[in-house]
């Protein structure tokens, strides 16, 4: 459609334009405002005039200037080039803005979103005469050295292939197939584009039966998140969120990695900028930027196009999803989101609800958790979308409305404690205050694959650490002096949870990822230990002279002392342990029969 000129601008407050003229704008609409076209979405339609909110900086704009109509949602480009790349929320390429006209982003820049000219090696795997539907894949390209690329039949689209090129090089313009579908004639590219606030379409929706492994002892274990699912990370300033996000994103069994800096402070999204370029992919050995793109909106950049990151980021996503890929998008933060609806709400001079924030906030963090999931494409491949969002309180506060209204969309929820973080306990997820709902449905395959007690040690775990949530309240009172021997053991085996297997140091080469199987060693040791020391205690034996056996040290150190790969260290380490005990034990026998005489 050939962009007419619409409306003239009669308001300007902030990122909200007020248009007047002719009414032809449709709701969420993609416009171009003012002379230095900047890009904008149609938020309210009246009678008397259009509502738009601003994607760039409105500064300069005045009264009288044109807005253009574009026809068509807001819209981002899908094909080959997206992985790898830095984008801001509405898809511009920052490192080719930074390239051309310096590192701010100059108001109305326009930029390819993906590259037009490179020519990408094309496999077809279609001819004239298929008949194909929406979804099924067409050709694929190796985009980088770690993803196969699937181009794909758009949604909506189906037919009979009239024409269709040779294997060989192409830019993503290049029509490499004709579709004739009743009396439409389609032509087919290398790139595809989708309106971000749409979900992309999809065969059938299938449980969440297996769960997306971090690496992470904490995670995995006791609070563990399926592939497809939606966790929350909330937790104040200083608690670790975008370290663990940087974990995930490094170690997660995910395909394709998806962040969103939405908001946050420029120092942090430069070091996300700066630091994912050089990892390294510890499942390829290549860069991890190979299977990851980057979206970076900082706290200083328009806040309108920080609303629009989200749905940017999970578009990306769900489009990979459609490969059969796994795909994980971390949004950091969410909170920082829902400050821009905020801000755009109150220029609007909405009604305000809690603090301040709209009266939709809970349904707009409805429509961005609900699109995760694990569901079946229409090419037949299985595809997931798992949806991490950080939460930022203001002081650690979950009582807010964000936190609280993240908690009923999502099934996980990963809480940072301040405290935990102060004495260098990270990732410091307290396991008093979060949760997981995703256990019992993925405890089959935790009892398949890693091994059948692992359900029932990770629940005695639980219960020694809630346990000892109680036992502290008491020390605080009276000390621990006056508990029971078998408190006092309680307390010990909690510290050595606590420290050799909650706590986790991802930059020891050892213990920054560990697989399931050792996992489950880890716990299963600790519990041996346990039960063979209550067995001492129940019999007389002081916690005190177990304690000075070192034994406590020893299983604390597991973690560094047993590599990743050597199961079978656990056996002596049992066995060590338990003759330990053991000598406890005869000494302890020895002395009461002297005792007795």
């Amino acid at each position: 459609m050939e962009n007419t000129s619409h409306g003239t601008i009669y308001g300007i407050n902030g990122p909200v334009i007020k248009v007047r003229g002719n009414h032809a704008f449709q709701m969420l609409e993609m416009v171009l405002v003012g002379h230095d076209r900047l890009i904008g979405e149609v938020i309210r339609v009246v009678k008397t005039e259009t509502i738009v909110q601003v994607y760039e900086n409105t500064t300069g704009l005045k009264p009288g200037e044109p807005v253009v109509s574009t026809g068509k949602p807001l819209t981002v480009k899908l094909g080959p080039g997206i992985l790898g790349n830095i984008f801001d929320g509405i898809e511009r390429p920052l490192v080719k803005i930074a390239e051309n006209t310096g590192i701010f982003i100059k108001r109305g820049s326009v930029m390819d979103n993906l590259d037009r000219e490179k020519l990408w090696d094309v496999k077809m795997l279609v001819k004239p005469g298929d008949h194909v539907n929406q979804g099924e894949v067409l050709a694929e390209v190796m985009e980088t050295e770690s993803v196969n690329h699937k181009i794909m039949v758009p949604p909506g689209i189906q037919g009979e292939i009239i024409e269709a090129v040779a294997d060989g090089k192409y830019n993503i313009d290049t029509t490499i197939v004709k579709v004739k579908g009743g009396k439409e004639l389609h032509s087919l590219t290398l790139v595809q584009e989708w309106p971000v606030r749409e979900a992309r379409p999809y065969y059938n929706r299938l449980p969440l039966d297996i769960p997306l492994v971090t690496g992470q002892r904490v995670i995995d274990t006791l609070f563990p998140m399926a592939k497809g699912g939606a966790a929350a990370i909330p937790g104040g300033f200083g608690t670790g969120k975008t370290l663990t996000q940087h974990q995930l994103a490094k170690w997660a069994n995910a395909d394709i990695i998806v962040y969103v800096g939405c908001g946050e402070r420029g120092n942090e999204i430069t070091e996300v900028l700066e630091d994912f370029p050089k990892l390294i992919d510890p499942r390829s050995g290549r860069p991890l930027m190979e299977r990851t793109v980057l979206i970076g909106n900082t706290s200083n950049m328009p806040v309108a196009a920080r609303e629009a990151s989200i749905y940017t980021g999970i578009t990306l996503a769900e489009y990979y999803r459609d490969m059969g890929y796994d795909v994980a998008i971390m949004a950091d933060s969410t909170s920082r989101w829902a400050e821009a609806l905020r801000e755009i709400s109150g220029r609007l001079e909405e009604m305000p609800a809690e603090e301040g924030f709209p009266a939709y906030l809970p349904s707009r963090l409805s429509e961005f958790y609900e699109r995760a999931g694990r569901v079946e494409n229409f090419n037949k491949t299985m595809g997931s979308v798992s949806i991490i969002g950080a939460v930022s309180p203001q002081g650690g506060d979950f009582s807010e409305p964000v936190t609280q209204n993240t908690k009923r969309f999502t099934r996980c929820f990963w809480a940072l404690d301040k405290a935990l973080a102060y004495t260098r306990h990270y990732p410091a997820i307290n396991w008093i205050n979060s949760y997981s709902e995703y256990s019992d449905e993925l405890s089959e395959w935790y009892k398949k694959n890693a091994h059948p007690e692992f359900m029932n040690k990770r629940t005695q775990i639980s219960r020694i650490l809630q346990e000892e949530g109680k036992l502290l309240d008491i020390v605080k009172l009276i000390g621990s002096d006056i508990l029971p021997d078998e408190q006092k053991l309680v307390l010990e085996t909690a510290k050595v949870i606590r420290q050799g297997f909650l706590q986790q140091n991802a930059y020891h080469e050892q213990d920054t990822y560990v697989p399931i199987q050792k996992q489950y060693l880890m716990m299963d040791s600790i519990l041996r230990f346990y039960e063979r020391a209550y067995k001492l205690v129940s019999i007389g034996v002081p916690v005190s002279v177990i304690r000075k056996s070192g034994v406590f040290e020893e299983l604390i150190r597991i973690k560094y002392n047993i590599s990743n790969e050597d199961f079978g260290a656990f056996d002596g380490l049992n066995n060590k342990v338990e003759k330990i005990l053991a000598e406890i034990e005869t000494d302890y026998k020895a002395v009461e029969r002297v005792r007795d005489i």
